[in-house]
Formats: structure tokens, sequence, C-alpha cells
């Protein structure tokens, strides 16, 4: 029997995932944003200083149409090996973060999140397209196209001139 051909995602809105609950999430909430999305995890070296400027930049512009989505992930050095509902509890009691925390995934290999196949399409890092670490940024533009790509190393902070420039804030 053959599978009908599915449409091959345009932007990343044309994408449903799932919440750190489990229930689906469709992205295209979130149309007309600008999105920084992170693959985090809990116990990296990176975890206190990227969550401390995420949630700085998201304070400072989510009334402008600023939008992080965060999605766990446990493949590098198993630094993220908790429960979805740990995560939570973790980033939303310890950081006093606000922006959305989704399902565990993973973001190399063969059972890369088709949202995370999406992001890294031509998008490519020092090692090809395959993530290189915890806290990989993304920034998505307002019409759901991939505008850049940040290591892992790349400070939040350091992002705020493209932010801006995307959001159309001086």
């Amino acid at each position: 029997m053959a599978s009908q051909p599915t449409e091959i995602p345009k932007t990343f809105y044309d994408f449903t995932v799932k919440d750190a609950k489990g229930n689906d999430a469709d992205l295209s909430v979130y149309k007309g944003k600008v999105l920084l999305v992170i693959n985090v995890a809990s116990k990296c070296g990176l975890t206190n200083s990227n969550y401390t400027e995420l949630n700085e930049l998201y304070q400072k512009y989510k009334d402008q149409g600023l939008e992080i989505l965060a999605f766990p992930c446990n493949q590098f050095g198993a630094q993220e090996p908790g429960s979805n509902e740990e995560i939570e509890d973790f980033v939303c009691t310890r950081f006093k973060s606000e922006f959305p925390i989704f399902d565990k995934i993973e973001v190399n290999g063969d059972n890369t999140a088709p949202v995370y196949k999406f992001l890294k399409a031509g998008k490519w890092g020092f090692f090809g397209d395959d993530i290189q670490w915890n806290f990989t940024k993304f920034l998505v533009d307002k019409d759901g196209k991939v505008s850049d790509r940040y290591y892992p190393t790349t400070p939040p902070l350091s992002i705020e001139r493209d932010i801006k420039k995307l959001l159309g804030v001086a």
C-alpha cells in the first residue's frame, strides 16, 4: 500500500511538535513573530549564562514580537537527563523562564526531529549541518524562514542586534 505523499514544510510554522506535557503544539501560532529556537540542557556548562541572557532578551522583546522556543535535548554529554516535568520545573524555578519549553527531542542522527531537520537545512555549521552541542541557536524571521544560525558558545545577548533588525526596532 503506497503512502500518500506529504507536503514538504516550507516554513517553521508548518510544523506541529509536542509541548512539554506531550500535547500537540502547532507552531503556526507563532506566525508573524521573530523566533529564537534553541536546543537546551540543564546540566551543561553553558546553562547558566544562556538561560540568564535568554530571559533578559525575552523580557526586553517579548512585547515587540520575539518568542524563544526551547527544545530540551540529551544528545550531548547526557546533560538533559530529566523528564519533561523535571526540565520545566528546573527552568521555571531556577531561572524563572517564561518562554515555552517543548518535548525533549533529538537534533542529530536518524531520529532527528523534523523541525530540526528544517532548521538545519541550508544553515551549515562548522562541521556540516549537525548540531555541535547544547544551546545552538536559530533565528527565524516573521515569515518562518531561518535567518541565522549561531554556535553554542554565542552568547544570546550578542544576537540582540540581529533580533532587533528582524523585529524592525531601533
